[in-house]
């Protein structure tokens, strides 16, 4: 087994050795004496666990998207993940949500459940993107109310973060780095390049410009129906080719 691997299992043994013993210091749980609450697909009919059940992923929801989108957080962007940092915020905080009400409607051991599939998940997948392990936690919970036939919990889930997506996602961040433009021409090529992303109703979050090398770096954002493609034949058509540069892009 390659060294680099036993960190891993290590940190893993430490997270899950506390909570074996603290399951076994829980009357009747080590002795599996704990009858599992399930209400199948009765559950469709409790409503006011339904309606409370959207409120409270709402409210963590708002809350994280509070947190995520601080000023402050939004003038110091200057990378796509601290951009798209807000969207983990909210992912997490839904995910915090989830697992409450899971908790506190059918008991503890839903939460050793859950701890169990979030260490697997943390030392066992290779997931570099927050958001893209916030949203395999979230498929994972949603899997795992349908196994416990809890039917009403997963589609409840699935309901609000599929929203949620449209949400979060409704505008795309682009990071685009402009080389090779004109020295004695650099703040006009600069401007007319930004002037182009500002006039397709995007927003510059942040904009790095380095004359020395010959080069600007712009990072913004704009909604789903602007594209790539539209921006690429905007710059190739737009600017004077006495200004153009070369264009690498990065999406997000």
């Amino acid at each position: 087994m390659s060294r680099t691997i036993w960190p891993r299992y290590a940190a893993l043994a430490a997270l899950l050795l506390p909570a074996t013993g603290w399951a076994q210091g829980v009357p009747g749980l080590a002795e599996g004496s704990i009858a599992w609450h399930h209400e199948g697909w009765k559950g469709f009919t409790d409503i006011e666990f339904i309606l409370n059940a959207f409120l409270t992923l709402g409210l963590a929801a708002i809350l994280g998207m509070v947190i995520g989108y601080h000023p402050r957080h939004l003038r110091t962007a200057d990378t796509l993940e601290k951009i798209d940092a807000p969207k983990s915020y909210t992912i997490y905080a839904v995910i915090g949500a989830i697992i409450g009400i899971m908790v506190l409607e059918y008991g503890l051991v839903i939460g050793l459940v859950i701890f169990g599939i979030g260490g697997l998940i943390r030392f066992r997948t290779d997931l570099r993107a927050a958001m893209l392990t916030g949203e395999v936690i979230l498929v994972t919970l949603i899997g795992l109310s349908c196994g416990l036939d809890l039917p009403h919990v997963a589609v409840i889930t699935t309901a609000f973060v599929f929203v949620l997506i449209y949400v979060i996602d409704a505008r795309v961040t682009y990071r685009v780095e402009i080389k090779a433009l004109p020295a004695d021409h650099f703040a006009d090529a600069a401007a007319a390049y930004r002037r182009i992303v500002e006039d397709h109703g995007c927003r510059v979050v942040n904009e790095k410009k380095n004359p020395a090398k010959q080069r600007v770096i712009l990072l913004f954002q704009c909604h789903q129906k602007t594209g790539r493609h539209e921006l690429e034949e905007a710059f190739d058509t737009r600017v004077d080719p006495a200004l153009r540069g070369t264009v690498d892009w990065e999406v997000d």
